[in-house]
């Protein structure tokens, strides 16, 4: 039996705690260069695949090292940033034709995207604790996963909805630099930490 209860709680504590991490920025620049339905579907499946782990583990997750975490985290940030400054100027036309992107290539570009850069993400080490804490693992992963997509969706429209306005070419600049800086951050976490 779910509990609408502990269901609403979860989903509002998640949704919180993810909306100004990277996942929104991730499903933006994503959002800019594919279709939203196919980016959707990839995003969502990790975030469903990270849930289920979450729930699952319970709180052992707590107990990973944290900066080993946050110095993987630094390393794939600074990663991310580098593929996003080194690439090739792109035609704008070909980037906005979606259809000459395959279903499976764009949705598991968004599933390895999300599956990376989430594992041990505070909101999966949340998740993990709100599971042990109301021993409900049914209304807590259905509160979470909801959650999660709920702010990739946000993300993946917000950047559609950005690229009519601002030039693709500044919009990878701008995510690039701020991929950057959570990396040098992450990075300066797990070294003083």
């Amino acid at each position: 039996m779910i509990s609408l209860t502990v269901t609403a709680v979860v989903f509002g504590v998640v949704f919180l705690a993810e909306l100004p991490d990277k996942t929104a920025l991730a499903g933006l620049v994503l959002g800019t260069r594919y279709r939203a339905s196919y980016v959707f579907a990839g995003v969502a499946a990790a975030f469903a695949l990270h849930v289920a782990l979450a729930v699952a583990a319970g709180s052992v997750l707590t107990l990973l090292p944290q900066q080993i975490v946050q110095a993987l985290t630094g390393v794939l940030f600074l990663g991310g940033a580098a593929v996003l400054l080194l690439k090739k100027g792109e035609d704008e036309e070909e980037i906005r034709r979606p259809e000459n992107q395959s279903f499976w290539k764009v949705s598991g570009a968004g599933f390895m995207l999300i599956l990376v850069a989430e594992f041990g993400d505070l909101t999966q080490i949340m998740t993990a604790n709100l599971a042990a804490r109301y021993d409900d693992p049914l209304s807590v992963g259905l509160g979470a996963v909801l959650a999660l997509w709920a702010v990739a969706g946000l993300g993946i429209v917000g950047g559609k909805a950005l690229m009519k306005k601002v030039p693709l070419r500044l919009i990878t600049q701008i995510a690039a630099l701020v991929m950057l800086a959570l990396g040098l951050w992450s990075l300066w976490e797990a070294v003083t930490g």
